[in-house]
């Protein structure tokens, strides 16, 4: 195994906050707001209107095609309103708003267990849709879609993703101390929809604890084993993952089945478990609420919808925040609001007390961004491209192979804002194309 990607950077871990202290349970608040978008692709379509009454568990957003992810409530209690609401991508979109009871009464016939022993490859994939399961490492792409590759794409390999290379950000090493077994079950069920032989658990040597404990895990597998790599960002992202572990290579364009791999984020798999196990769909996950100026930092249980503010008067601040940031420093998107939800794919909200100048100069031409660049693309002529609105010009070397890890803004003396630029040049190539889709009906 070659134990590496090419590429990457070292930022400072700044985990020490938070990776001694073990998940809390962060009590639902009185209101949540429960986007309908939460996930890549289609948004799920409300199944409530106001006034109606909820349990804790059922459907209130329906899949909106087969790249979508149905929504759950994750209270009980009287909806108040389906309407726009602030999202995180800083634009409003639909949510549904619920005024919790206090009761916590589940659906009917959620929160049950049952036997999964002879749940075959189609039901826990049916199982995975109906529960809205979507990746939890950040992407948040619908996890049953991601269970079922075409015929012509087998899969070899499970590799479950503990990597959690984001500075900050210790949800994904507190599941794996406290609840190991959760994401080994989880795994098994995920390698029998996808008829993988083989399951590997990797994650990198800054966690020795979290890796303990999964090896006592994986002992009670067939054919799993666990694998630590070097510390080294962006080791989580699915394609550096492979190659650094299998020596595969995933190609432009291309898909993780494209080499006979699947990668899931463990709490995902933890998350696979609880809904085959006892149909318990995803209405809570594990956030970091961390940062210079965070007072109390923690690693949080949160039901899906609770509002920032309502985390901050937990935590409390430590000084004003001058960003808060969704997800990691290095891939997280900034926030311009506390009445933003928690949503399935917050792993992490980061309070940080400085912020980089806004001032840049021209490529220097040093190559630093080209020798850091995990996909071996080459982003200062790329991010000079976009600098003068050559869309097109930047496409044409790569531009969409682009991960937005960071890595190239993180090493840049001339501090240029490459990967922003990249963002921008991407949404505007898409909007360009839907256009295009448009006026060709």
């Amino acid at each position: 195994m070659r134990l590496t990607f090419s590429g990457g950077v070292h930022p400072r871990e700044a985990k020490d906050a938070t990776k001694a202290l073990p998940i809390e349970a962060f009590e639902a608040p009185q209101v949540l707001v429960v986007p309908l978008l939460q996930h890549i692709g289609a948004p799920a379509r409300a199944a409530v209107k106001a006034g109606d009454k909820v349990a804790k568990g059922e459907t209130i957003g329906e899949p909106g095609g087969f790249i979508s992810a149905a929504v759950h409530a994750p209270v009980s209690g009287t909806v108040s309103a389906v309407e726009p609401r602030l999202g995180p991508g800083g634009r409003k979109i639909m949510a549904v708003v619920i005024e919790n009871d206090g009761e916590d009464r589940w659906a009917d016939g959620t929160n049950v267990k049952r036997d999964t022993s002879s749940l075959d490859a189609d039901t826990i994939r049916n199982i995975a849709s109906d529960a809205g399961l979507v990746g939890m490492g950040g992407a948040a792409f619908p996890t049953h879609v991601k269970l079922s590759p075409p015929d012509n794409k087998p899969i070899e390999l499970l590799l479950v993703n503990g990597a959690e290379c984001e500075p900050f950000l210790t949800a994904d090493h507190r599941l794996m101390l406290e609840e190991p077994e959760r994401i080994a079950f989880g795994a098994q069920l995920a390698a029998r929809a996808v008829s993988a032989a083989r399951i590997i658990f990797a994650l990198e040597d800054n966690k020795p604890d979290a890796a303990e404990t999964l090896e006592k895990a994986a002992s009670k597998i067939p054919s799993a084993t666990v694998v630590t790599l070097p510390t080294r960002y962006p080791q989580g992202a699915e394609k550096q993952l492979i190659e650094a572990v299998t020596g595969r290579q995933v190609p432009s364009g291309g898909l993780p089945m494209d080499v006979g791999v699947l990668v899931q984020n463990v709490g995902t798999c933890a998350a696979l478990q609880d809904a085959c196990a006892f149909n318990v769909p995803l209405i809570e996950r594990i956030t970091t609420v961390t940062g210079p100026s965070a007072g109390r930092p923690a690693n949080l249980r949160v039901r899906i919808g609770t509002l920032y503010e309502a985390l901050f008067e937990r935590v409390g601040f430590a000084g004003a925040p001058r960003r808060i940031v969704m997800g990691g420093p290095m891939m997280g998107m900034a926030q311009g609001s506390v009445e933003v939800p928690v949503t399935k794919g917050t792993s992490g909200i980061v309070l940080l007390d400085s912020v980089p100048g806004d001032v840049w100069r021209a490529c220097i031409r040093c190559g630093k961004c080209v020798r850091a660049c995990p996909v071996s693309i080459v982003p200062s002529q790329i991010s000079v491209f976009l600098e003068r609105g050559y869309v097109d010009e930047a496409n044409e070397i790569d531009m969409l192979d682009c991960i937005e890890c960071g890595c190239c803004t993180y090493v840049c003396p001339a501090r240029r804002p490459i990967v922003n630029w990249i963002k921008a040049g991407k949404a505007e190539l898409a909007e360009r194309r839907a256009r295009e889709r448009e006026g060709a009906k």
